[in-house]
């Protein structure tokens, strides 16, 4: 099990309301989905309603009534924070230190997720909860400074760091290869990037499981297995259309502004210690793609 000192009595149970910010987000679909399944009330405000970088707003949405805040409001733009850095430390630094600060003052535990491109890229082992955070782009930067916010806080949080993030549903590289294999007869897909595939489901499950545990601190969550972009562009034509033809490449045959780390595996030890082993990505991923929008 988790440490004694990462546990607190159980933070949330049916009943107790919730605050979900970024709710129209792809995480943030899951979440309202899980949450309506569970029973558990929630309040899911637009961005007009809560506004994250001003902390007007942010007091006058959190206000102790929700014991449980989670925050999937980020921005995921990974090239386009490499040309306005401004605007991705708005979002994933400053507003994490604002929302960190009001929870830490009304009593609230805010879950907030970082990313596998908070790592440098170069180790050739899974990245432990404790790894040391080097980014290497102006995106990770950003996540790492909030990060840091967060654990000077003072409030009482769940940290969950994840990768490869996909759903039925919204932008993501399942749905792109997916409706490429359709329509093309073979793709190039990069070979030398490894890491660990998420479905958005799976991971506001392993969160709310989590949160009944009382944990608290860093975790990682994602599918089990690893896998690198082509292995996973092959599934998805195998069971998409096979006649698709994949071909691997490298990273630097389609350059790209922000620098992508090529090992972005994380140790999952952590987190299935509390809840068991995690799905393999495979069987996440069949059950994604039985149901795309």
């Amino acid at each position: 099990m988790a440490d004694s000192s990462n546990k607190a009595h159980g933070l949330l149970s049916v009943g107790s309301p919730v605050l979900l910010i970024g709710g129209s987000g792809m995480l943030g679909r899951a979440w309202r989905e899980l949450l309506g399944k569970a029973s558990i009330e929630f309040a899911a405000p637009s961005h007009a309603d809560l506004d994250i970088s001003d902390p007007a707003s942010i007091e006058s949405h959190i206000t102790g009534k929700h014991p449980v805040v989670i925050n999937c409001s980020a921005w995921t733009d990974v090239d386009g924070a490499e040309t306005n850095p401004q605007g991705a430390k708005a979002l994933n630094g400053d507003a994490v230190a604002l929302l960190a600060t009001r929870c830490g003052r009304v009593g609230a535990t805010l879950v907030h997720y970082s990313t596998d491109y908070v790592f440098n890229g170069h180790g050739s082992a899974p990245y432990s909860t404790d790894t040391p955070i080097e980014p290497i782009n102006v995106y990770g930067s950003t996540k790492a400074m909030g990060e840091l916010a967060l654990q000077r806080s003072g409030c009482r949080y769940l940290l969950i760091r994840t990768s490869w993030l996909y759903a039925p549903w919204s932008k993501n590289f399942v749905r792109t290869i997916a409706n490429a294999c359709k329509q093309k007869p073979s793709l190039k897909v990069v070979s030398d990037q490894s890491g660990r595939p998420t479905s958005s489901e799976h991971l506001a499950d392993l969160t709310l499981r989590l949160l009944h545990r009382g944990a608290t601190g860093i975790y990682h969550g994602s599918d089990g297995g690893q896998c690198t972009w082509f292995d996973f562009a092959s599934e998805i034509a195998r069971i998409i259309n096979p006649a698709c033809i994949i071909e691997p490449c490298a990273t630097s045959d389609f350059p790209r502004p922000a620098k992508r780390p090529a090992y972005s595996v994380f140790d999952l030890s952590k987190t299935e210690n509390e809840l068991g082993p995690m799905p393999d990505w495979r069987t996440n991923l069949q059950s994604v793609l039985s149901r795309l929008e």
